[in-house]
């Protein structure tokens, strides 16, 4: 019998050496020509890419120019983590040029503020209130740097003393307090700027008098004392307020003060009727000079045949 044919070897794959009519070997032009048909076929069905906006543009390559990290070996590289933008923050102003108001500062009426012991810091702040006067309610020797900023901005400067960390013992003094609301009370002296160490006890008491010059009640008289004061409000402080005798300081007003023709226009000024003769007449008295003639006449008596009218005291007809 005789044997079968065997099979051919198959040649391993490879360059072939078998020319073509381009000169090149068929498995290169097989896979030139597979390659210019995918990319025929992938231009003709792929839509076109869209535009990206200008912003987005800029965002993509302020990431894209971020240097790769390594994470793990020299030869496994990922793109960096994007950090947050953050914005630096705005410069802060120069303390010495900003308004810094001094310590409790408020506006007491116009033309009266009042505050605690004013500072370096707070000169540029005072000198947009124009001020005419500084008083100070301090026993203490008042610093130059106030007084030289005082001389500079053309401000009188007063000084009534009372002394601080009164015992509940310690007297107020009255005529001390009644000399500077004659001062107050005198529009010449407007602005005024009123202050202590603190602005709470000493301002707060003579801030009190103010009120009760113009007819505020108790309640609100302490309620704002209070609202300076507290922690440390004082019952010695109350106690002075409410028995302050206002009408000494109307005395002082007319013999040695600005007069009721610099009185500041202050609304419920209590303004009271004021003693033109030593005869118990008063500025407004007409009726106090009726009173006076009724009490007279009814001790009318019948002398000589005639009427008598006793008891008028002289001046009085």
């Amino acid at each position: 019998m005789l044997a079968p044919p065997r099979p051919l070897p198959v040649p391993l794959a490879g360059p072939s050496t078998s020319p073509s009519l381009s000169g090149a070997t068929p498995s290169t032009s097989a896979s030139v020509s597979a390659s210019i048909s995918i990319s025929a076929v992938s231009s003709s069905t792929s839509p076109p890419s869209p535009r990206i906006p200008a912003f987005l543009q800029r965002i993509l390559t302020h990431r894209a120019s971020q240097p790769i990290s390594p994470v793990s070996g020299p030869s496994s590289t990922v793109p960096a983590v994007p950090q947050p933008l953050y914005l630096p923050p705005p410069a802060m102003p120069d303390v010495e040029d900003d308004l810094v108001p001094p310590e409790n500062f408020a506006v007491v009426c116009p033309g009266v503020y009042r505050c605690g012991f004013p500072k370096k810091r707070n000169f540029r702040f005072m000198e947009t209130l124009q001020l005419k006067t500084v008083l100070t309610l301090v026993l203490e020797d008042y610093p130059e740097a106030n007084l030289r900023w005082c001389q500079s901005q053309d401000i009188q400067f007063m000084q009534f003393g009372i002394p601080g960390n009164k015992e509940p013992f310690d007297n107020i003094p009255e005529d001390v307090i009644c000399s500077a609301l004659v001062a107050i009370l005198d529009k010449r002296n407007h602005p005024v700027l009123i202050h202590c160490n603190k602005g709470k006890h000493r301002t707060g008491c003579l801030i009190g008098c103010i009120r009760r010059l113009q007819s505020w009640s108790l309640t609100s008289i302490f309620d704002e004392y209070r609202r300076f004061s507290t922690p440390k409000s004082r019952a010695v402080d109350q106690q002075f307020i409410d028995l302050f005798d206002i009408s000494a300081v109307w005395d002082e007003v007319m013999s040695q003060g600005g007069g009721l023709e610099n009185l500041p226009k202050w609304p419920m000024l209590s303004i009271p009727r004021m003693r033109s003769k030593p005869l118990g007449l008063k500025a407004n008295g007409e009726r106090d000079a009726v009173r006076v003639k009724s009490q007279a006449e009814e001790k009318i008596t019948e002398a000589d045949g005639g009427r008598h009218i006793g008891g008028i005291p002289d001046g009085v007809t």
